[in-house]
């Protein structure tokens, strides 16, 4: 998440015009001159995966073990005590860190990670207050049920411009399916109060949910998938609120979620092999997984393209290969004044800084500067500079060159 003045909310968009680069296959080369910044590492980090900047210049940075690290204006580096207690597992831990709306008066925030749950981790939504280094009055707002087995938990935070409600990211936990199913909570887009409930207003907040959702492991394929038929598992307290929270669905690996300063709200998804995505998220669509996706499975078999008149959402850009997204953000700030309102997307397998051009709903790819190491993260730092979380545990600055 990035620290930014508010933007009036519009959300709910009419149809958007074709994209500059719907359908296509999004291969910017990189820029013929070298990249247009410099970069200097500012800290060292064990596996981390998000950060979020604070009003004074600080930054909270999440690694997947369960630690919350602190980084102050000044550099230093202290642990934070209070964090909830993870599961580890592939692709889970503690996971995204969003800093709230109105943290200068309650010091909140907001934590995705992979809960410890009886029948398998799940991906959990806490709330807690920061003071110092230490979290107290930790709250579990939200949980995303179908507990079990798999990673892909999404799990990333985006404040509503207004400031009053959020949207949660939540990944299909590589059982491919439940993106489709309106009963569970796995691959979709959800639209929730800032106490974790159900927001009001959503599309489908007048349906019923299920008291039981299907679970199983983790299939090879789709395949697979559309021949299994799992267990029942019933739904915590017995009231599935799944449908009323929903704001999207059809969706498999939602890494990165930010609003424009326009309102509309932006995601990047991770594809299977290939077929890495750029999404406009509208009020009840659907973005197809894992019925449509511009890639293949794993193993090499198809998996139905996106095209027109199939009733999904085809992506505003796409990637094959694949550039592995990991966290997005949209830019706002002055210092590169030449990139206000451009979509920075972390790339992991692609190993790369990637700008896309946002005009309103059309999307223009623009650089994809080779950093020569996985990315994780980016963020906007309260100067404006570019901030860079990699793999490898460092985090680095961006600045003019």
């Amino acid at each position: 998440m990035i620290f930014r003045p508010l933007a009036l909310l519009l959300l709910a968009t009419s149809a958007c015009s074709p994209s500059a680069t719907a359908g296509g296959n999004a291969s910017a080369t990189a820029a013929k001159s070298g990249p247009p910044f410099v970069s200097t590492r500012q800290a060292q980090f064990d596996t981390p995966f998000a950060m979020a900047f604070l009003p004074d210049g600080g930054l909270l940075v999440t690694e997947k073990a369960g630690t919350l690290k602190l980084r102050d204006a000044s550099g230093h580096v202290r642990d934070v005590a209070g964090v909830p207690k993870v599961q580890e597992i592939t692709q889970g831990g503690l996971l995204d860190v969003a800093v709230a709306p109105d943290f200068a008066s309650s010091h909140a925030i907001y934590l995705t990670y992979s809960e410890p749950r009886p029948h398998g981790a799940a991906l959990a939504l806490a709330r807690a207050t920061l003071v110092g280094t230490q979290l107290q009055g930790t709250q579990v707002l939200w949980r995303q049920g179908s507990d079990g087995d798999g990673g892909q938990f999404g799990a990333n935070i985006a404040f509503a411009p207004d400031g009053k409600s959020l949207f949660l990211s939540s990944g299909e936990r590589q059982r491919f399916t439940p993106a489709q199913d309106i009963n569970q909570k796995l691959g979709k887009v959800l639209h929730l109060t800032l106490d974790g409930k159900p927001a009001p207003g959503n599309p489908f907040a007048q349906r019923a949910g299920t008291p039981t959702v299907t679970v199983f492991d983790p299939p090879e394929n789709t395949g697979a998938a559309f021949k299994e038929k799992g267990t029942q598992q019933p739904v915590e307290g017995g009231v599935n609120t799944a449908p009323a929270e929903i704001w999207s669905m059809g969706h498999r690996n939602p890494y990165g979620l930010a609003f424009a300063a326009d309102g509309r709200l932006w995601e990047v998804e991770m594809g299977p092999k290939g077929g890495d995505e750029v999404n406009l998220i509208l009020p009840g669509k659907n973005y197809g997984w894992p019925k449509a996706s511009n890639g293949s499975n794993y193993d090499g078999t198809d998996i139905p393209d996106h095209k027109a008149g199939d009733g999904f959402e085809a992506p505003k850009v796409f990637w094959n290969p694949s550039i592995s997204p990991g966290g997005m953000m949209i830019y706002s700030g002055n210092l590169f004044p030449q990139w206000k309102g451009s979509m920075f997307i972390a790339a992991l397998s692609g190993e790369a800084l990637i700008r896309v051009k946002l005009d309103g709903d059309t999307t223009t790819k623009a650089d994809q500067w080779p950093m020569d190491t996985r990315i994780r993260d980016v963020a906007q730092g309260p100067d404006g500079a570019i901030w860079l979380l990699q793999d490898d545990g460092a985090l680095v600055k961006l600045t003019p060159r």
